[in-house]
């Protein structure tokens, strides 16, 4: 089993949490583009998928790259 250290985990706690906040801010941004008139009038349905890309994001990116450094692959 690797050893890894404890600068390589907080710098892998750290990414984690920047890509959930990510794909919670673009997820947010989704759904002021699809709902409201602040961006554009009538809203969009762009802003619809782009709510379904940030959840996604939110949800699963963290998840995937956990799975990665588990196998090993530490890039």
């Amino acid at each position: 089993m690797n050893e890894v250290s404890e600068a390589t985990w907080r710098r892998r706690f750290i990414l984690v949490n920047l890509v959930t906040i990510g794909g919670t801010i673009l997820a947010l941004f989704g759904i002021l583009l699809w709902q409201t008139d602040y961006v554009v009038d009538g809203g969009s349905a762009l802003g619809f998928g782009l709510a379904m890309i940030g959840l996604v994001i939110s949800f699963f990116a963290p998840r995937l790259m956990a799975k990665r450094w588990k196998r090993g692959r530490d890039t």
